[in-house]
């Protein structure tokens, strides 16, 4: 009987180390599969990471190129809002002298048509004395 039941508890105990064995085999391959998905997980990490880097330094290129022209623009806006400010001066410069000279001319006409009219009152004056005095001066 005990014979029997030795024999038992080593077959049992055979199997169970069987068992143990094919448990332990599983437990080996699940942890290579894990430790080849952390690689795995650590490589894709490291190349979005990369990505990341590579973009954020494209977004700052980007970033200093709006900036300088955005810099260049304003520049330019200025310089043509001081020559737009010159223009507009410059106008009003021209705007005055105008209204001078056509004040000028206005004035000579008014004197024009003034010596126009002495000169028509001189030869009729004129025609008077030659009709009155014959061949007076």
């Amino acid at each position: 009987l005990i014979s029997s039941a030795t024999k038992s508890l080593r077959m049992e105990t055979e199997i169970l180390e069987k068992k143990l064995q094919d448990a332990q085999t599983k437990l080996a391959e699940k942890d290579g599969d894990k430790e080849k998905e952390i690689q795995s997980l650590k490589r894709l990490i490291s190349e979005l990471e990369f990505q990341l880097t590579m973009e954020k330094n494209n977004n700052e290129s980007f970033l200093d190129k709006l900036r300088k022209e955005m810099k260049h623009k304003s520049d330019e806006l200025e310089k043509l809002t001081q020559e737009r400010t010159q223009l507009i001066h410059n106008l009003s410069q021209v705007q005055e002298e105008n209204w001078l000279l056509q004040e000028t001319v206005r004035r000579e006409c008014e004197e024009r048509c003034g010596l126009t009219a002495a000169l028509g009152r001189a030869r009729e004056q004129v025609r008077e004395l030659r009709r009155l005095g014959g061949t007076g001066p």
